[in-house]
Order: structure tokens, then C-alpha cells, then sequence
């Protein structure tokens, strides 16, 4: 699932494609995705304009001239595309919006657990119980002291919950744990105010690193313009097991962590 870094790649990947435009034609090839496409988004959206895209976690936000926000969310294998608007039609292509610049943004995922929807920023529901953005939101030690106190749960499974902190998944909070020298199976509420500290400025390093090469292409991810992310080439931990460690060569290891495979050096992450 492409997270923070991918999303935000995307987002300014289409700024200059999207933004401007007007909306001449929408096309929808499959409306069942993780909820069924709204049957007027068609009419809702011809003959607008966008204004901005922006982002909250793993959410793109593509304002409207009319006060609308078309909501999207790439789930598992989604991905946005920016096409001259005679290309073809490719298997998956749900959603195609023509634009007025003469090209399309469309909308192409292979299992469907994407999702468009259209309201205002007070009607997208998806948006109530999404926690703070680690690249737009700053928040003080205190805070952070606040929000792991009574949290017994694995300090990775913390920065994972997208209720507390938007956008992280696996591979980054790996990456972050790392580079703040903490092991991932620590308890939240057991880390003391240095060990956040690190923490907290390791989470926007990587996440301003991850960005800056364009997020990670583990798999098939490429951003609007069909290019690939290079800072899988800079993983630490992420995927490495049986590896030496990068700063010390002691031989990555291999968890799971609530389903998902974790990674850590033994000695780096104390």
C-alpha cells in the first residue's frame, strides 16, 4: 500500500498536469471499489475546476471551484496517471476525467480497495478520525509524551495506528525505528522523553528523505508521470533480514509485529 511519502509524491507530481483545469468529460468503467462510486459523479464533477491538491496521510484532496473536494485514496494497488486524453483504455482504468489541458487523470486499480468520493471537507467521513500529519502537523515533546502514556502497545504498532499519526505504514516506521535507535517491540508508554526525541526528529527525516527521492517502488508504485521511487535503494531495515546492518554489520533481523513483517538491528536498536 503506498504510504506517506508515495501519496505526497503523487500529489505534487499532478500539481502542474491538474491544477487549472476544468473537468470537460468523466468516464467511470467500474463503480464498485471500496464504496461504490457516488451515480452523479458524472454530473458533480463536469464543468469544474480544480483549485488545489493537497493531502491528509494517505488521502489526496483535489479541491474544487465550487467548494467540493474530490477524495482520493489509492488502498492497496491504486494509482493516479495523467494520459493525453486519445490514449487507450487500459485494464483496471475505473475512473477517467478529461481535462481541459487535453490530457486525462485516471484512476487504475487491479483490487479495487480505492476509493473516490465527492462532498465537502465536513461531509468525508474518511476524514473525522485521521491523525496528525507528520509532514504538515508539528507537535511538541509534551505531546508526544501525551499520546504514548498510557499505550502499551508496541512502539510500532503505535506509529501505525492512523488514528494517532496519518500515513505511516510498514515500511517507514521500520525505516524510523531504526534510525532512532529504538527496537519496535518497545511499549510506547515505556519510552523515555530522549527516546522520543530521537524518534520524533527520525520520523521527519526519513519521511522528508523518502520524499525528496520520490517514496519507495517496492513493487509496480510509479507517481502521475510513470516515474519510480528510489529510496527502497536506501532501506536500513526494511526487507533486509539475514543482512548485515549498514552501520555496524550485525545481521538484521525478522519479527511480525500484529501480522505485518518487522525489522531491526540488534545492536543499532537497543
Amino acid at each position: 500500500m503506498p504510504e506517506l511519502p508515495e501519496v505526497e509524491t503523487m500529489r505534487r507530481s499532478l500539481l502542474t498536469h491538474v491544477v487549472g483545469s476544468t473537468v470537460v468529460n468523466v468516464d467511470v468503467r467500474e463503480r464498485r471499489l471500496r464504496r461504490p462510486l457516488d451515480a452523479n459523479l458524472e454530473r458533480l464533477l463536469c464543468g469544474r475546476t480544480f483549485t488545489a491538491i493537497d493531502r491528509r496521510g494517505k488521502y489526496l484532496l483535489f479541491e474544487l471551484d465550487d467548494g467540493q473536494t474530490l477524495l482520493v485514496h489509492l488502498g492497496m494497488s491504486g494509482h493516479l496517471a495523467v494520459k493525453p486524453a486519445a490514449a487507450g483504455t487500459l485494464a483496471h482504468d475505473h475512473v477517467r476525467i478529461e481535462l481541459s489541458s487535453g490530457t486525462a487523470l485516471v484512476f487504475n486499480d487491479p483490487r479495487r480497495f480505492g476509493l473516490l468520493r465527492l462532498g465537502t471537507i465536513l461531509e468525508l467521513d474518511e476524514l473525522r478520525n485521521v491523525g496528525c500529519d507528520p509532514l504538515l502537523d508539528h507537535w511538541p515533546l509534551e505531546t508526544w509524551r501525551d499520546m504514548t502514556r498510557d499505550r502499551r502497545l508496541p512502539i510500532k504498532n503505535f506509529l501505525m495506528d492512523q488514528k494517532l499519526i496519518a500515513g505511516i505504514g510498514n515500511i517507514y516506521a521500520n525505516e524510523m525505528l531504526y534510525e532512532a535507535g529504538i527496537r519496535p517491540r518497545r511499549r510506547a508508554s515505556r519510552l523515555r522523553l530522549s527516546e522520543l526525541r530521537r524518534l520524533s526528529k527520525a520520523m521527519r527525516k526519513v519521511l522528508r528523505e523518502a520524499v525528496r527521492l520520490g517514496g519507495s517502488s517496492i513493487s509496480d508504485y510509479r507517481d502521475a508521470d510513470g516515474r519510480p521511487g528510489y529510496f527502497q535503494i536506501h532501506h536500513t531495515v526494511y526487507d533486509r533480514a539475514d543482512q548485515p546492518c549498514r552501520r555496524c554489520a550485525t545481521i538484521i533481523r525478522r519479527i511480525v509485529l500484529s501480522g505485518r513483517s518487522t525489522f531491526y538491528c540488534p545492536k543499532c536498536q537497543k
